[in-house]
């Protein structure tokens, strides 16, 4: 082959040698950009300051809810996961304050956590509930969903079928949402876990193994 047709058949290969270069570089770089998606999602522990929430001679709703929010918040070791508490303490927050704060954020999503109480003793397990009234009623049902099938799958806590409810957390909030009864007070083994450290850690792990799977 003469030097002319060394030189043009080089002109033609290294273009295409510099696109096919380029196309396997961005084939590495683009699922590492998927892979470093961050989640946010911020929890809120129901009640606190003078709304005690639901009561016993042990315990009360506020303090429950705030020890599980606060070992959620600490066990996490998750660089890719930030979790947002609405209150840090014991202070009364109002529902609408609750609200804007989470609208302000704008989560991937929030997870309202709560002490149920009935007069039948008998009655016990886990209620997840989310609003018709919701814009993000579908995605939030959906999450509902997969939630309680962790918990079903990780805990022998019963867990009732999905609810819907006008709550206030789940109507206002402008991303998908789910407000958790994590069991009676008046039920005796209900209260036992919802009381044992050791529970409320299962309880905090089983939603931290959650959120960091979701999609």
């Amino acid at each position: 082959m003469n030097n002319q047709l060394k030189q043009n058949h080089m002109k033609k290969v290294i273009p295409l040698f510099l696109t096919v270069a380029t196309f396997v570089s961005f084939a590495f770089v683009i699922p590492n950009t998927i892979e470093s998606k961050q989640i946010n999602v911020v929890i809120d522990a129901g009640h606190g300051g003078s709304d005690f929430g639901v009561t016993s001679s042990s315990a009360n709703e506020k303090q429950i809810v705030a020890q599980i929010t606060e070992k959620i918040k600490f066990f996490n070791k998750n660089e890719k996961v930030t979790i947002h508490l609405t209150r840090t303490g014991d202070q009364f927050l109002s529902l609408s304050d609750r609200s804007a704060l989470i609208n302000k954020i704008k989560p991937d999503l929030v997870l309202s956590l709560h002490v149920n109480q009935n007069l039948n003793v008998a009655k016990s397990g886990m209620e997840f509930y989310v609003a018709k009234e919701s814009i993000t009623k579908e995605r939030s049902n959906e999450i509902a969903v997969e939630l309680r099938n962790k918990f079903i799958s990780n805990t022998a806590i019963k867990s009732s079928e999905i609810k819907y409810a006008p709550f206030h957390i789940l109507k206002k909030s402008e991303v998908p949402a789910v407000l958790v009864e994590l069991g009676y007070m008046s039920n005796l083994d209900d209260r036992e876990y919802l009381t044992n450290d050791v529970q409320q850690n299962k309880i905090a792990a089983t939603i931290l193994e959650f959120i960091s799977e979701l999609k």
